[in-house]
């Protein structure tokens, strides 16, 4: 039974396998929330009806790492938590990404101080950066967008 049977003639349908790959990964994004400020409830609204995140699927969140591909670092790392966001990162599985949602994640906002990282990028390297204080949830979509073009056009591994 040759190809020519199965399809009803000379049709056949071709793409590139980095694209077929890059259109899945992005519309099947497996979130790790870290929360742990102000921020949160901000991303929480985002999980309502109203901002609907099915239509980007990415509706829903992990709480494990390992079967996330996305940490999203929504609020204040302090250096003491840190170490755990970091081996939270570790234990994730290529490929994966990273979200920095919120001023005080990004640049450590106005906790100019000794305890607070200022910035999550000296920790861990940060695909896309969210601002705000706290970020609409327009903002986070325009974000969440802006991820899966980079996940889209990046060379797919497989």
């Amino acid at each position: 039974m040759g190809m020519r049977s199965v399809l009803g003639g000379d049709n056949f349908i071709t793409s590139r396998l980095d694209d077929a790959i890059g259109w899945a990964r992005k519309y099947s994004i497996f979130q790790y929330p870290f929360v742990t400020a102000c921020c949160g409830m901000e991303y929480m609204a985002l999980a309502g009806p109203q901002y609907d995140l099915d239509r980007f699927g990415a509706a829903l969140p992990r709480f494990t790492p390992r079967q996330a591909d996305v940490l999203f670092v929504v609020g204040t790392i302090s250096q003491k938590i840190a170490p755990i966001m970091r081996r939270v990162y570790d234990q994730m599985c290529e490929p994966k990404w990273v979200v920095a949602f919120g001023v005080c994640t990004c640049t450590g906002g106005f906790y100019n101080n000794y305890s607070t990282v200022q910035g999550i990028d000296t920790i861990v390297p940060v695909d896309v950066y969210i601002p705000g204080c706290p970020p609409r949830p327009e903002t986070v979509l325009q974000g969440l967008m802006l991820l899966q073009e980079k996940i889209q056009k990046q060379k797919q591994e497989y």
